[in-house]
């Protein structure tokens, strides 16, 4: 074991800290701002700006992850083979901005863009640029330190590189969706590219921070990535194997690559290979966990986020709890969980990978919990073969109606109301109704055949039109409304052209209607009073997740009656609902994560730990592929059963982890804390998502039994 000597602590004492360091940490910042500003509020923006259906976003959602997770590879290869760690950010910052502007560009309505095309170009720039720099940060910052003489300084820096990260990563989580919904531009109810033009400033700052501080960098020569070299060594032995006589046999497929390899290398790449073996079932719990930027923020958007009437929080805000809860729970495991868990035999690295998968698929238990309340409260489709139907009664007369529906052969609707049958079935045969309507007053009697329009909900609309009494059809939105805001639809009584509009009382936001119009608008939640040709008529209360229908009639003396339909039930289940699986997810990654990277690192050769950090950023590429999987086959219509799906998976994967673990022997490791904070041909260790580990030193692994 190597110890620090005293000239060392002195040679310490008598060094200045690197200047350089500043300006790395503040382009990290800027960096992370960006990225997570961006990601954060990304698949709201393909479903409510773009169209894209929940099952398309998360696509395109976990493909762009997943690309951000293989670009690492490259960025190494590059910065180690060819250009340097300086030239590779460089370089690769100004693809990442190019991204960034691009994305932003194309959410700006009046410029009438391809928005969609943009959009993948932007994201397809994005993954190059911040994965490829991904690997290449933390390791330059160590670059600036001379080692063992500034070991404590080393440890500071990666310290203050990861409050930078999650800084950048809070700040830019809490705040893009305020961009994004409290700021309204060119006539929308959100403002997306500001949400998305804020990141990519700040893309473009932590380039001139980066370029500021060239003159106090300490740049290293690109020294040969061990990554190809592993890759070329497998490659040889495989084709060298393939090719050997029936009479040439090795103890070990990798022995066919000693023609062109060292033993040193071949017996680390061996080595390598049995961890490997573990990391088959890892991609599932990444899979799992990437699933809070997707399908848990479209949860979110189907929850209320009230919070007493003061502030509401916004469905992608929810995803600030994953790192503020991070910076919380590391010194918290540390102190009481480790010795906690230690107390019931739960010590050695795999163990803790094990209970960190089952916190994951209990999480997702609890999500699917969560889904199925949510999913008791939906509004009812009609499916293939079936229809659904609405009559809104805009008269001052109770209707009586016959019609040869089989369920329905005769129903009343009074003044103002409503009759809804939800479900139809129809025969193949019909394909139209007849309705006949009467009244004992002096409305007028209407009739008519309509059309059964198979899988879709009508509505019609009882009114008169220059005196003549009809039933107006429109095509209804019985669904919860796509882009996240209520709706509403407004249907008004009158022999004049009349302006109806909903103000909102603490908000510039104003909506107008015409009586000749079925059209429905979406709207921001409050209160909100209700104009007819600038006369105040009623007040309005407008909750989220609902569609409303606004039936108003004018009499004779000028006035009007007034009466709101929620055709879809406004959100009952409060976000809030969604902390208990937020909790335990993240517990569950501090558990996999941090335990996963430590135990690579210290069970690795040391030629191999940067090979194995890499192999550890692809594992989450492979995770976010099994979702993009899952949501292209659709298993189920029903979210709630995927939730579950995934945690069914996820106690097999366990399963499948604890048995290759218990064939999994411990290697004896001697290493001091500096070797552990850095070593030649590696980098620092980093969290899947590009958190630091915040780890200056590992504990001596010496294990000899399973697990």
């Amino acid at each position: 074991m190597t110890v620090t000597t005293t000239a060392a602590v002195t040679a310490e004492k008598k060094s200045k800290y690197p200047k350089s360091i500043a300006f790395i940490v503040s382009n990290e910042f800027c960096e992370r701002f960006s990225f997570y500003g961006m990601k954060t509020i990304l698949v709201l923006y393909l479903t409510r700006r773009l169209g894209y259906d929940d099952d398309g976003a998360t696509v395109l959602y976990h493909v762009f992850t997943s690309l951000v997770y293989f670009c690492p590879l490259f960025g190494a290869i590059i910065a180690d083979s060819l250009l340097g760690r300086f030239k590779t950010i460089l370089y690769l910052s100004i693809v990442y901005a190019i991204g960034s502007i691009t994305l932003a560009v194309g959410a700006i309505p009046p410029l009438h863009l391809p928005a969609s095309t943009m959009t993948v170009i932007g994201l397809m720039l994005i993954s190059i640029g911040t994965g490829g720099i991904k690997p290449c940060v933390a390791a330059f910052g160590g670059d600036q330190f001379k080692i063992p003489e500034q070991a404590k300084m080393l440890a500071t820096f990666f310290s203050l590189f990861y409050m930078s990260i999650n800084a950048g990563s809070l700040i830019s989580t809490t705040v893009t969706p305020i961009l994004r919904e409290d700021v309204h531009c060119f006539g929308e109810e959100d403002c997306f590219s500001l949400a998305f033009g804020v990141p990519g400033v700040l893309m473009i700052t932590s380039i001139i921070i980066f370029i500021v501080g060239r003159s106090f960098y300490k740049i290293e020569k690109p020294t040969g990535n061990m990554f190809v070299e592993v890759s070329k060594c497998i490659g040889t032995a495989i084709v060298t194997k393939v090719k050997a006589t029936s009479n040439t046999v090795k103890s070990h497929w990798l022995d066919y690559a000693e023609s062109k390899y060292s033993p040193d290398l071949i017996d680390d790449v061996k080595s390598l290979m049995k961890i490997l073996v573990l990391y088959i079932p890892l991609p599932f719990f990444w899979a799992l966990q990437d699933q809070q930027g997707s399908r848990w923020t479209f949860q979110a958007t189907r929850m209320n986020g009230e919070v007493g009437g003061l502030f509401t929080i916004k469905p992608d805000q929810m995803q600030v709890i994953n790192p503020l809860l991070i910076i919380l729970f590391i010194p918290l495991w540390d102190l009481f969980v480790y010795p906690m868990l230690s107390k019931i035999g739960i010590r050695r690295p795999l163990q803790k990978l094990t209970f960190g998968m089952i916190l994951a698929g209990l999480a997702f238990s609890i999500s699917g919990f969560v889904e199925l309340k949510l999913e008791s409260g939906y509004p009812i489709l009609p499916r293939s073969g079936q229809t659904q139907i609405r009559i809104f009664n805009g008269l001052n007369c109770a209707y009586d109606f016959r019609t040869d529906l089989p369920d329905d052969k005769s129903f009343r609707v009074a003044s103002m109301s409503l009759f809804e049958r939800k479900i139809i079935q129809l025969d193949g045969t019909r394909t139209t109704f007849t309705v006949n309507g009467t009244t004992a007053g002096n409305c007028g009697d209407v009739q008519g055949t309509f059309r059964l329009e198979d899988a879709q909900a009508t509505s019609y609309f009882l009114t008169q039109k220059l005196g003549k009494t009809q039933l107006i059809s429109y095509v209804e939105s019985p669904d919860k409304p796509k882009k996240g805001f209520p709706v509403i639809r407004v249907l008004l009584t009158s022999n004049n052209t009349r302006e109806v509009t909903l103000k909102h009382l603490n908000r510039d936001i104003v909506r107008s209607f015409f009586s000749n119009s079925t059209e429905m608008k979406s709207l921001l939640v409050g209160e909100y009073a209700v104009y007819i040709d600038n006369v105040l008529v009623s007040g309005l209360t407008i909750e989220p997740g609902a569609a409303y229908t606004l039936v108003l009639q004018e009499q004779f003396n000028g006035s009007y009656t007034f009466q709101s339909h929620a055709i879809v039930p406004p959100n009952d289940v409060h976000i809030l609902w969604q902390i208990p699986q937020y909790i335990i997810v993240t517990a569950g990654e501090i558990m996999f994560s941090v335990t996963g990277l430590e135990f690579s690192y210290t069970q690795a050769p040391e030629s191999m730990k940067s090979v194995l950090q890499a192999c550890w950023l692809l594992a989450v590429a492979f995770g976010n592929i099994i979702v993009v999987i899952v949501a292209e086959v659709n298993f189920f219509e029903s979210q709630a059963s995927e939730f579950f799906l995934f945690a069914g998976c996820m106690a097999l994967n366990v399963l499948l982890f604890v048995w290759l673990a218990s064939r999994y022997r411990y290697r004896q490791v001697q290493e001091t804390d500096n070797s552990m904070v850095m070593s030649s041909g590696s980098t620092p260790m980093t969290t899947a998502d590009g958190r630091e580990a915040n780890k200056t030193g590992i504990e001596n692994y010496a294990y000899n039994t399973d697990m």
